[in-house]
C-alpha cells in the first residue's frame, strides 16, 4: 500500500506511544523529506496527528462504548487506526465518511491483518448509532464533563478543579485544544521585524507583529514549510512562544556581561539572551545531553552568533569548581511536566502522571540550589518552567528562600507587560487569558 497522511499519521502516532517521543519531530522528518508533495497532503497529515492527539480523551470514549473488549488491552496500532478515523469521523467534514473507513480497514489489512474486521465494525457502528454518544452534564458533574468533551485526563482536570475552580479549567482545557499560532522570534543580530515580514510575504505567510513580545511575529499560511525559506535559512528568526521569548526579559541580560543558562537544552533561550546583549560578553550553556549541545552549536551558527561557550554538565548533581560566583545572571530554565505547552504538545496530557509533578519538583528545588552558587553577588537568577503547577513553581521559589537568606524574590514589573505579573511579583501566563503557552518565571537577586 503506497504511504499516505493518514498511514503516516498512524505510524507516527505509534511511535510517540511506544517510543516516547514527540508529534513535532516526528512530522518534521516527513514533512521535511520527499514522502509527502502534495502540500493539502502535509496538512491533512498534521491535522491528523495533533487533531487525535488533543481529541485522543473523548475518541476514546467513543471507541471504548463500540467495543465489547478492554480497550486497555487493544493493541497500539488498532486503536492508533481507529483514533485517526474516529477524528475524521467525527472532526472534519471534508472527507465522506465511507473514504475513511475503507482508508482505516486497509491500513489495518496491512499491519493488523485479524483487527481489520474490528476495525470495520467499529467504525460502521458509530456512524450508524451517533445517539450512544452522551456527555455528562456540566452542572452536575464538571470534572466528567471537561474531561471526556475537552479530552483531558480525569486526574488533571480534578487537580486544576481545586486550584482554578470550574469556569477558569473549562477555559484552560478548551484553550489546550485550540490550534497555536506559529509564533517566531527575530533575530536583531540580523534584522528588524518589516524587512522579515516582508521577506516571509513572498512565500505567502501572513504575518502580524505579538501582542506581547516586542521581537516575536505570529505567522500563518505559507506555501512552503518555514524552515525552508531564506529568512530561517539565513538565520533571521528563530521558532519560540511568545511568553517563552519573554524569558529573556526577565533575565534582563547585557553586553558584556557573563551570563550562565543552566539548562540551555537546544539553546532556544540561549540564543535570544546572545542576541540580547549583542553578541558581546560571555554565555556558558550547559546540559546533561551532548546531543542537544550539539544541535544548540549548530543553531547559534544558523543564527550568527559567536558568543556561547557549551560544556556537558548535570547541574542538578553539581556544578565545575570554576563556576561558584562566576556569573552576573543566571537563568534556570527547568525540565518540568510541561503542562503549560498542551496546546502544542498535546501527547504530554496523556504521558505525563501526578507522580511525575513530584519527580519533578524535587529535580528543580536541586537544579535551582546548584545553579544559584553561580550568581555573582548582587546578580539576578531568573527561575523558569512551561507549567502551570504550584508544586513546580511558587512552591520551589518557596522552598528556596526559606532556605537562603542571601536571596529574596524581585518584582519584574518593566521588564515583562504588567498583566502578566502576579500579585506575588511572579511572572504567570496562561494560554486562555494570553493566547501564549503557559509559563511561570521567578526573578531572584542575590544580596550584595
Amino acid at each position: 500500500m503506497k504511504e499516505t497522511p493518514r498511514s503516516l499519521a498512524v505510524d507516527i502516532l505509534n511511535r510517540i506511544d511506544e517510543a516516547g517521543l514527540f508529534a513535532e519531530p516526528l512530522l518534521d522528518q516527513v514533512l521535511s523529506g520527499s514522502r509527502l508533495t502534495n502540500i493539502h497532503d502535509r496538512h491533512l497529515l498534521t491535522e491528523i496527528v495533533y487533531g487525535t492527539l488533543r481529541k485522543r480523551g473523548r475518541i476514546d470514549g467513543i471507541i471504548a462504548r463500540f467495543y465489547k473488549g478492554d480497550m486497555a488491552g487493544m493493541e497500539t496500532g488498532v486503536k492508533n487506526i481507529l483514533r485517526t478515523a474516529v477524528y475524521q469521523l467525527l472532526f472534519t467534514d471534508r472527507i465522506p465518511p465511507f473514504a475513511i473507513v475503507n482508508e482505516a480497514v486497509k491500513i489495518a489489512k496491512i499491519s493488523h491483518q485479524a483487527s481489520s474486521g474490528l476495525v470495520n465494525a467499529i467504525l460502521r457502528n458509530i456512524i450508524r448509532r451517533p445517539e450512544n454518544i452522551p456527555d455528562p452534564d456540566f452542572s452536575k458533574n464538571p470534572a466528567a464533563h471537561i474531561s471526556q468533551v475537552h479530552s483531558h485526563p480525569l486526574w488533571l482536570v480534578e487537580r486544576w478543579l481545586k486550584q482554578f475552580g470550574p469556569e477558569e479549567t473549562l477555559a484552560i482545557c478548551r484553550a489546550n485544544n485550540d490550534i497555536p499560532p506559529l509564533s517566531v522570534r527575530i533575530n536583531r543580530l540580523k534584522t528588524t521585524r518589516e524587512p522579515v515580514m516582508a521577506d516571509l510575504g513572498q512565500s505567502v505567510f501572513e504575518t502580524r507583529k505579538t501582542a506581547f513580545s516586542p521581537d516575536g511575529l505570529i505567522l500563518s499560511g505559507g506555501a512552503v514549510p518555514l524552515r525552508e525559506t531564506p529568512s530561517y535559512r539565513e538565520g533571521h528568526l528563530q521558532i519560540q512562544d511568545e511568553a517563552s521569548q519573554l524569558i529573556t526579559y526577565l533575565v534582563d541580560p547585557r553586553p558584556g556581561m557573563a551570563v550562565l543558562d543552566a539548562c540551555a537544552g537546544a539553546g532556544i533561550k540561549t540564543s535570544h539572551l546572545a542576541e540580547r546583549m549583542q553578541n558581546q560578553g560571555r554565555i556558558l550553556a550547559l546540559d546533561r545531553s551532548g546531543q542537544r549541545l550539539k544541535a544548540l552549536r549548530a543553531n547559534m551558527k544558523r543564527l550568527g552568533i559567536t558568543m556561547v561557550e557549551t560544556s556537558i554538565q548535570d547541574v542538578s548533581e553539581d556544578t565545575d569548581e570554576a563556576l561558584p560566583g562566576a556569573f552576573d545572571r543566571v537563568l534556570v530554565d527547568v525540565p518540568c511536566s510541561g503542562l503549560g505547552t498542551l496546546r502544542r504538545n498535546p501527547e504530554i496530557k496523556w504521558r505525563i502522571r501526578p507522580a511525575d509533578i513530584d519527580d519533578f519538583s524535587s529535580l528543580q528545588k536541586r537544579l535551582l540550589d546548584q545553579a544559584a552558587r553561580c550568581l555573582k553577588r548582587g546578580g539576578t537568577l531568573v527561575y523558569s518552567t512551561c507549567t502551570l503547577t504550584p508544586e513546580e513553581n511558587e512552591a520551589v521559589i518557596g522552598d528556596f528562600l526559606s532556605r537562603s537568606g542571601d536571596f529574596h524574590l524581585e518584582n519584574p514589573y518593566g521588564l515583562v507587560p504588567a498583566s502578566m505579573v502576579t500579585e506575588e511579583g511572579f511572572f504567570k501566563t496562561r494560554s486562555d487569558l494570553h493566547t501564549t503557552d503557559g509559563f511561570f518565571g521567578a526573578v531572584l537577586r542575590r544580596r550584595p
